[in-house]
């Protein structure tokens, strides 16, 4: 099985995985995706949860420049691969990792 890396992404992809590692825990919101590729732009909503007591730094993958993707971050670059043209709603995110993903697609 190959193992991707980061670098090999493009640098729109990687900006999104930068900003989950971020986040490490709550949501992103209206992404616009555009022939396979996340466009973060001035409507994309950024949602932090954060616990009180708890751990809320970034991601310590955040500090490398290069790494192995997880199956969960490459399942969704696959999504957005399939879906083409659309809008991700909701991106949940866990431990700096896509968990959950509404999107919305044009029927025609």
């Amino acid at each position: 099985m190959n193992q991707i890396k980061k670098t090999s992404l493009n640098g729109q992809q990687q900006k999104l995985i930068e900003l989950m590692q971020q986040i490490n825990f709550g949501r992103i919101s209206n992404i616009p995706v555009v022939g396979g590729n996340p466009e973060l732009t001035a409507d994309t909503i950024i949602e932090r949860e954060i616990k009180l007591g708890g751990q809320n730094g970034t991601r310590p993958e955040l500090e490398k420049d290069d790494f192995t993707l997880k199956q969960e971050v490459l399942a969704l670059l696959e999504h957005l691969t399939g879906m083409g043209d659309g809008i991700i709603r909701h991106l949940e995110i866990k431990h700096g990792l896509p968990f959950l993903i509404r999107i919305e697609e044009r029927a025609a």
